[in-house]
């Protein structure tokens, strides 16, 4: 694995079912992979709000460039 791979992979979230989390869109994060409110500071895009289905661990990206956001899809390794 690469750096740019190591970097990029996903973070372990225990996720908690009808529970809102906020995730971080633009990377400035420094709570990764979730929002803290740093895209207002950096004019950067705002977070993807979602409300969990189900308790469960997910897989969250951190590099956005998944297309099933806000889980990983792979797409750091490529």
């Amino acid at each position: 694995m690469n750096d740019t791979n190591q970097r990029f992979s996903p973070i372990a979230v225990e996720l908690e079912k009808d529970k809102k989390y906020s995730w971080c869109t633009c990377s400035h994060s420094n709570n990764q992979p979730l929002c803290d409110g740093s895209h207002r500071a950096e004019k950067a895009t705002p977070p993807l709000t979602f409300i969990a289905e189900e308790d469960k661990k997910a897989f969250l990206c951190t590099c956005k460039l998944t297309k099933n956001p806000p889980y990983c899809d792979g797409s750091h390794k490529n």
